[in-house]
């Protein structure tokens, strides 16, 4: 048996720009960092005295004899590509639901490759496993996908990653004082929506609208440096992030009328009034989780003006996917 823990993302600055139909052209660059809230996958060898072959459980329970009878697509994908032939089991429970925003989705092709490599013995490198899920994500499910979530989940920790046109990616780790980073976090809040989306069907539509939006794209290509400059500098407030982030809201926007909602924007100017300074749906849009930024004494008040709605309190995270259990005995 062998169990995968695989933090969910935010995506500060630069969402948009990791779509290969952008970076392929332009290059991309994103700012992300993954939170305490995981994906955890256990799969374990199925032995031979059931009518059925796997066991898949997740939000449904699936017994099916044959790879291509699994309904879930990241798992039927996944079993694909490994060759899987042997019996297999599959859990997973997620601290968050799933079609919020979080990269939930690629933290669980990233947790599953993983747990997938481990039994069979083999210990990969935070790089492969990104790549793979990339693969499966867009290649063989074909899905309207970035691929910032999967390296984000992959490696863990506060990042800024660049995409390429040759499609490789580089992995630079934002160095910041303890103070500062506590700074950034104490300024964060994550509420939820109380509405799920589906997020490929809002990635379709601001893919399609990718060329007549190369203003905004580059923009907020440019934000990512612009943030890094504002949280590697202590001399700047640290409020001029949360500025930006209302601005890059602005620009994400406009990427489709998909993106937001009468009742999103609404949360939003709620949560403005309250004192927040900046935020943002997270995601594709649509739904799921709104972070926002706002002072630490701000906080109550906006909590207040937002009641109705789920508050999750969360730290940041650096550990990336991690095999948590193996048992190759299966005990």
């Amino acid at each position: 048996m062998i169990i995968t823990r695989t933090p969910f993302r935010i995506s500060f600055f630069g969402g948009g720009t990791d779509y290969p139909g952008w970076y392929r052209e332009h290059g991309g660059a994103v700012l992300a960092t993954t939170i305490d809230k995981y994906c955890y996958i256990t799969c374990r060898r199925l032995p031979p005295f059931f009518e059925h072959k796997h066991r898949i459980v997740y939000s449904h329970i699936e017994n099916v004899c044959h790879n291509d009878e699994i309904q879930h697509p990241a798992v039927r994908a996944a079993f694909n590509w490994a060759n899987v032939v042997e019996g297999l089991e599959v859990h997973h429970d997620g601290d968050l639901p799933a079609r919020s925003g979080l990269g939930s989705s690629s933290a669980f092709t990233v947790g599953l490759a993983h747990a997938l490599y481990g039994l069979n013995g083999k210990m990969v490198s935070q790089d492969t496993l990104a790549k793979d899920a990339i693969h499966i994500e867009q290649n063989i499910i074909g899905e309207n996908v970035g691929s910032q979530d999967q390296v984000s989940a992959a490696y863990g920790g506060l990042n800024r990653i660049d995409f390429h046109r040759d499609d490789s990616f580089d992995v630079a780790p934002i160095i910041l004082p303890e103070h500062r980073r506590e700074e950034l976090r104490d300024h964060l809040m994550l509420c939820f929506t109380g509405f799920s989306r589906i997020a490929d069907e809002i990635a379709k539509s601001k893919i399609d609208n990718l060329k007549n939006r190369e203003t905004e794209l580059k923009c907020m290509r440019e934000m990512v440096d612009e943030a890094i400059a504002i949280l590697t500098n202590i001399d700047v407030s640290i409020d001029e992030f949360g500025k930006l982030l209302d601005l890059s809201w602005k620009y994400k926007r406009s990427l489709s009328d998909r993106v937001s909602t009468r009742e999103i924007d609404q949360i939003y100017d709620q949560a403005m009034r309250a004192g927040a300074i900046g935020g943002k749906i997270l995601g594709a849009g649509g739904g799921g989780f709104m972070l926002l930024f706002a002072k630490p004494d701000k906080h109550a008040a906006i909590r207040e003006a937002l009641k109705d709605l789920v508050h999750v309190s969360f730290n940041f995270d650096d550990s990336g996917s991690r095999v948590v259990l193996y048992q190759p005995n299966g005990l």
